[in-house]
């Protein structure tokens, strides 16, 4: 029992096949079904129809018609494979080695040939878990190919589930040997880029840097003051990475390919090489450092003045942690003036040990005594930069932008890579006041380059469908959490009725529901060459500037940017020498590759998002692997055809509740209203509905965390 039932409207008798001309796409693959995503839709794979195709491999497919009308696809040829290497056992096989895939995936088993030394050379016995580099791909007829690259261990392994997150999505540890040399033959040298006639010397303004309190990379700065008009100045400083990567450099290369630093749950895939991200280009305090500034002038209300972009070099006063602005902010008790001074020697004997309140007051004094030698009171500079973006984010909602609660779990881990806490990164007023800043800066630098008319790496995210808003908003009237009045607003699109739907839900029970219908109907960021404008924001041009060490779109947009500046100041003709010397592209290359790096950046992204989400379930999973049998209360998230998603309120970690453990009986799945209903009791499950669960099995390498129901509070809708 326990199966979900789904009416079906199709056709019967015969049906004429149509095809239609080939698409290109990308493959999605789950464990028993496959999709092929294209610009005219998704359309599920034909069975026998994949044609060796692998998970996230992009692809030309033909489209027809087939029973009940519905489109299907079959793969005609592989463009480009998106995997190099699989995770697997190996087991011998006469003459050969075999690779059997952990990913259920893959579905097709790869062979080791009778010359390649790799397991005698890694000493691999029958059994073992290795990482496999793929020499050649398996294709009609044919077995694909593997060469062992590295033994992982057994299946208990701790890092073995993030290790096969890295082989689906196809991620390298390893940086290029080439890119690495050239990397540690870059040097910092300050007065010689002051030479630059564009670059301005700014090392007396107080900066400071605010990050994650494990953070070791450092690409963005901010200082604040307030004007005589009653606004604000604000300066966000960037790390100046395209002055080290020039174009087409072995660095470059690398990066490009990478497109994207990947934050697995138990470590980094860094984009550019440690020299860069953790040195040179990290503005780590009391060091000069090249940046990228913009200086931003606001009114009163948060409105943007006037700006202006420019080279700099830096000196960062303070790096400071979320949690110590955090505490400034919020008014932390006084200490005397002698444990101020002692403060930066007390800050890591308190991150050893003692209470946690002890240890981010530590930091935070430490930080206040930086900031007093330079006269500058960090609270009051801190509380002005709060204003200022209490100011930005009313500016942004009474413009149209829609804010979006979203929860992101993370997992603590010990030495041995297993998790000890399961957190949720929560919005701050410290993590606030950076967002904003960054935000600003990213629009002004893209409508400095739009008005040029520059190509460059836009982020560019359209409007919803219609056709999505209204199956969302068609479930929320059903449900009683959406009003009438709002509904046709919401049905068009209009982002005020969007966001004041949500901000009615928020605090009922019924928030999820909205949050969770309203953002899945929305159309996914991508960056693309020309600006088309950001919906979800409300802003008019929008690129990302302000990551340039882990995301190569931003690197792309400072070389514009700085090509733009030097037209500006030293005319086309000098302008087209400086680029070269300083930025190594002219303009019309980077134009001609621009379309190229941003379709490939939106697919890597999707990727490093894919893969992050992943190792973090790994980790979910480990976690609750000791605590079989106990319950927890949550909250359903969502509803599917394979049951109930249920969001634990302890951990804000999310498991299923699958159709055979929701109860003896047959469920209806009712994807309009999105929920399931029981056939014989008539019991509803559905979004938002408090529950009561039992951890039943997890999955670890899969990162499955699996439940059972023991009690459903009144369903909601």
């Amino acid at each position: 029992m326990g199966r979900a039932r789904k009416r079906s409207h199709a056709r019967r008798g015969p049906v004429r096949t149509r095809r239609q001309p080939g698409l290109t796409g990308t493959v999605r693959l789950g464990e028993r079904v496959a999709e092929v995503e294209t610009a005219e839709g998704t359309f599920k794979i034909a069975r026998r129809g994949l044609n060796g195709a692998m998970p996230h491999d992009r692809v030309c497919v033909s489209v027809q018609r087939g029973p009940g009308g519905k489109r299907v696809a079959h793969v005609m040829q592989v463009i480009e494979h998106s995997m190099s290497s699989v995770v697997g056992e190996y087991a011998p096989a006469g003459p050969l080695g075999a690779v059997c895939p952990l990913d259920r995936r893959i579905r097709q088993d790869f062979f080791v040939l009778p010359d390649d030394d790799s397991p005698q050379r890694l000493g691999v016995e029958a059994g073992d878990v290795v990482v496999a580099r793929i020499v050649s791909y398996p294709a009609r007829g044919e077995a694909g190919v593997v060469t062992l690259e590295r033994v992982v261990g057994d299946v208990a392994a701790p890092e073995l589930g993030v290790e096969y997150v890295m082989a689906r999505y196809g991620l390298e540890q390893a940086y290029p040997a080439a890119a690495l040399a050239e990397a540690d033959e870059m040097e910092l040298d300050v007065e010689a880029a002051l030479d630059d006639p564009l670059r301005r010397d700014i090392r007396d303004r107080f900066a400071i840097t605010i990050d994650p309190v494990d953070a070791r990379d450092f690409d963005d700065a901010i200082s604040v003051e307030r004007t005589e008009r009653g606004g604000w100045l604000l300066g966000v400083h960037i790390a100046d990475v395209s002055h080290y990567v020039a174009w087409d450099t072995s660095v470059d290369v690398a990066a490009r390919t990478r497109s994207t630093s990947v934050y697995l749950a138990d470590r980094v895939l860094p984009m550019l090489p440690e020299r860069l991200c953790n040195d040179l280009c990290s503005l780590r305090p009391g060091e000069d450092r090249l940046a990228v500034t913009v200086d931003i002038e606001f009114d009163a209300a948060g409105s943007v003045r006037s700006y202006t972009p420019y080279a700099s070099v830096i000196h960062s006063a303070v790096r400071m942690d979320y949690g110590a602005a955090d505490a400034l902010l919020a008014g932390m008790p006084e200490a005397d003036a002698a444990g101020v001074e002692a403060a930066g020697a007390k800050a890591a004997d308190a991150d050893a040990g003692g209470t946690a309140d002890a240890a981010v007051y530590a930091r935070a004094r430490a930080c206040q005594a930086a900031a007093k030698a330079r006269s500058v009171d960090l609270t009051a500079f801190l509380r002005d930069a709060d204003a200022l973006a209490r100011a930005r984010r009313e500016h942004r909602r009474q413009r149209g932008s829609i804010d979006f609660n979203t929860v992101e779990v993370h997992a603590l881990l010990d030495e041995r890579s297993m998790p000890v806490e399961l957190v949720c990164r929560e919005r701050t007023a410290a993590t606030t006041l950076v967002e904003e800043a960054m935000l600003a800066a990213n629009e002004c630098v893209a409508e400095f380059l739009s008005d040029r008319d520059a190509v460059a790496a836009y982020r560019v995210h359209e409007a919803p469908s219609p056709d999505s808003l209204t199956g969302a908003v068609h479930t929320l009237v059903e449900a009683g959490a959406l009003d009438h009045s709002l509904a046709a607003g919401v049905m068009l699109g209009e982002p005020h009725a969007i966001e004041l739907a949500l901000e009615r839900a928020a605090g009922t029970p019924e928030a999820p529901l909205v949050n969770a219908l309203l953002l899945r109907a929305q159309q996914r960021a991508v960056y693309r060459p020309h600006n088309e404008g950001h919906y979800a924001l409300g802003a008019r041009a929008y690129c990302h500037f302000t990551s340039p060490i882990r995301r190569y779109p931003d690197l792309v947009v400072h070389r514009v940017l700085k090509m733009a500046l030097a037209n500006r100041a030293l005319g086309k003709k000098r302008a087209r020498v400086y680029a070269q010397h300083l930025v190594g592209v002219g303009p019309q290359a980077l134009e001609q590759i621009c379309p190229q790096v941003c379709r490939h950046a939106s697919e890597q992204e999707r990727v490093a998002d894919a893969a992050a989400r992943d190792s973090q379930k790994v980790k979910v999973a480990q976690y609750y692997a000791g605590r079989m049998g106990e319950r927890f209360a949550g909250t359903v998230s969502w509803i599917s055809e394979r049951g109930a998603h249920v969001r634990l309120a302890d951990t804000q970690a999310e498991g299923l509740v699958s159709l055979v453990r929701l109860g003896d009986e047959w469920w209806d799945y009712d994807d309009v209203r999105v929920r399931l209903v029981g056939s014989s009791s008539g019991t509803v499950i559905s979004l938002g509905q408090q529950v009561i669960v039992e951890v039943v099995s997890t999955d670890v390498l899969r990162g499955h965390l699996d439940l059972a129901l023991v009690h459903a509070g009144p369903a909601l809708h």
